[in-house]
């Protein structure tokens, strides 16, 4: 059961898709302050499940989360928000329901630590829809929720191949040399990313004339040899006279203004730019349109980036800092004036000052950025989604975003951004995967190795051993760091092994998902969703269900070669040692299960089908296929 309770909400986020009646007064299980403070006290069982993209356990409690799209590199457990806005919890305890709150502005989920037993939510406006969810089973609360915000979005077969990213492949000899090495070594690929290298300037929708001359006939001799390229989309347009997109845009008015209607400007990646106005149609049709300067190279899927969005700072307040710290000239900086000296500068970024400076225009009306920050990431993958559905036949494409909010799961997939190569951010993409599938996005994974850092040989088959298991597999790595490709360590072998065991794995993972997805379900799950009766089940956060019949159990410690996994009920152990499969079957209960680096080792509740190697999904047969049990 389904319940609405409105609260002067002044825009439709587009979130919800099915027709939910409003119910006045007061929402079940909250109590509401005038301002808005939504309160509900826990009981000391009482588990908080949700919130999609977020640091911290699969239980949220004990911690204060915001949800703000925020452009965050270091995913520590002291942050409050990430990339996405996913305002989906289930709470669990003596009642169980889920709530949802719908609204653009920050919203600050306080689960239990100001008091330990209180949940506390507050919108920086009190301005939304709160839909109350009821079943009798986490799961079909999931469902119930999942229903009503709309099918999530099925990318084609060849995307749940491995991918291969980094920044920093400059030219179109960097593409084919990773093409070469993983070819030559053996390892499956189907996809080469391409980041902001490729661009002329960093300019959207332009191609380096130097450093990619023919994109067109690289696409060409990848597509032959099975690999797609996927490039990168920013948010922010280049302010440049002659540059196309700039000119055309600025002519009709498609961008974000400040308080005067002139242009708002802001600094990322290109230099001084511009953003556009995703909430006008009009603007959002013709940015979308423009990802044709690329479907005409024989492009079939982009990654949006930047589209918090992002601010390295606004040049308005750059030229406030450069006047503030001339206050500091000649003057002896200790301590505490070094430090006010230092942040002059690093406060610029994704300030709050700057996302009250500009303005959207939208069908509702005119509102300030602030008011509808949430939605950015959201209404330009909108936009790019429903140009690629006209622009490549039978919807044929791959396209995934940083930044979200409910309802772009119609639209795409996510990853969950600039990770680290730490050991800890194995357990936390883990986390976050069945949260996200809460919240109706179910193309997910996490950049495998981690993009910043610098992987090791063995933190990167750990990860892998993990994501194989994700329908996005991709390893992206930044400029500067350690490379972190397969064949970057010397003996292939064993990457070789696991990432062809993704694509033996595939008839079974890709069937879960699209289960998954035509049935409302969830594709990751924690134990406690599905043995509800099991106290064991519920405390552990470490394991997944993936599908119907599998539970994962990775390691995510350094130097560990064996771990403690528990059966909520018998099953049988899968191993795949050296390419070799092999399998056991397990009792209910605990066991201290034997890991070697390079094995992995799964567990299985039915007879699982294993497709032949293949080199990509265009030579993989999902129906030719052996059953191991």
């Amino acid at each position: 059961m389904i319940k609405r309770y409105s609260y002067s909400p002044f825009i439709d986020t587009g979130a919800v898709v099915t027709k939910v009646d409003i119910t006045c007064g007061k929402p079940d299980f909250f109590s509401v302050s005038e301002d808005g403070v939504f309160s509900f006290v826990m009981d000391d069982k009482t588990r908080v499940y949700g919130l999609g993209e977020a640091v911290r356990g699969i239980n949220k409690r004990g911690w204060i989360y915001e949800s703000f799209c925020t452009d965050e590199p270091f995913h520590t457990e002291d942050k409050r928000s990430l990339y996405g806005a996913h305002n989906f919890i289930i709470i669990d305890g003596k009642e169980r329901f889920g709530a949802f709150f719908d609204t653009p502005v920050r919203l600050t989920f306080d689960i239990g630590y100001t008091d330990s037993d209180i949940i506390s939510i507050k919108p920086d406006k009190f301005c939304l829809d709160l839909y109350i969810i009821t079943a009798d089973t986490l799961k079909g609360i999931v469902g119930e929720f999942r229903a009503m915000i709309g099918r999530s979005y099925t990318p084609p077969l060849w995307a749940f191949g491995y991918g291969q990213s980094r920044w920093g492949y400059v030219n179109q000899d960097d593409i084919r040399a990773a093409a070469n090495r993983y070819q030559e070594a053996g390892i499956p690929i189907d996809m080469i990313y391409l980041d902001i290298d490729y661009m002329e300037d960093f300019k959207d929708f332009t191609v380096s004339k130097e450093r990619f001359p023919d994109l067109k006939g690289l696409s060409d001799e990848m597509g032959e040899r099975g690999i797609r390229l996927i490039p990168i989309i920013d948010a922010a347009v280049k302010k440049q006279e002659g540059y196309s997109v700039y000119d055309e845009g600025h002519g009709k008015g498609y961008f974000c203004k400040d308080e005067n209607g002139e242009d708002f400007v802001v600094g990322v990646w290109p230099g001084m730019s511009v953003l556009p106005d995703f909430f006008n149609d009009e603007v959002s049709r013709w940015f979308g349109m423009k990802y044709k300067a690329l479907t005409d190279l024989g492009i079939q899927g982009f990654w949006n980036d930047m589209n918090e969005p992002a601010l390295f700072y606004s040049e308005k307040e750059l030229n406030n800092a450069f006047k503030e710290i001339k206050t500091y000239e000649g003057k002896t900086l200790g301590a505490l004036t070094f430090f006010g000296a230092r942040e002059v500068f690093t406060r610029l970024a994704n300030s709050d000052k700057d996302y009250g400076s500009f303005y959207h225009n939208t069908p509702d009306g005119r509102f300030v950025h602030s008011d509808v920050h949430n939605m950015y990431g959201y209404m330009m993958t909108k936009s790019a989604h429903e140009a690629l559905s006209e622009l490549i036949p039978d919807n044929d494409f791959l396209l995934f975003s940083r930044a979200s909010y409910i309802g772009a799961h119609r639209y795409g997939g996510i990853w969950t951004g600039d990770n680290h190569s730490w050991w800890a951010h194995i357990l936390q993409s883990l986390q976050q995967m069945p949260a996200l599938n809460m919240c109706g996005f179910m193309f997910v994974g996490s950049d495998i190795g981690g993009f910043n850092g610098s992987c090791t040989r063995d933190l990167l088959i750990r990860w892998l051993s993990f994501a194989l298991f994700t329908p996005l597999m991709r390893n992206h790595s930044a400029v500067g760091t350690r490379s972190q490709e397969a064949y970057a360590f010397g003996d292939t072998e064993v990457f070789r092994h696991i990432i062809e065991l993704r694509y033996r794995l595939l008839p079974y993972l890709y069937s879960s998902y699209i289960h998954a997805v035509d049935n409302n379900e969830m594709y990751f799950r924690p134990l406690a969703f599905d043995y509800e009766d099991d106290d064991v089940a519920a405390q552990v956060e470490d394991q997944l269900m993936v599908g119907d019949s599998l539970m994962i159990a990775p390691i995510y410690t350094q130097n560990a070669d064996a771990r403690h996994v528990y059966l909520p009920e018998s099953m049988r152990q899968i191993r795949m040692s050296k390419g070799e499969i092999s399998t056991e079957e397990l009792n209910k209960g605990w066991h201290y299960v034997s890991v070697p680096l390079g094995d992995v080792v799964f567990f299985s509740k039915k007879p699982l089908p294993l497709a032949k190697p293949a080199m990509n999904t265009s030579e993989l047969k999902l129906d030719d296929v052996e059953y191991v049990f």
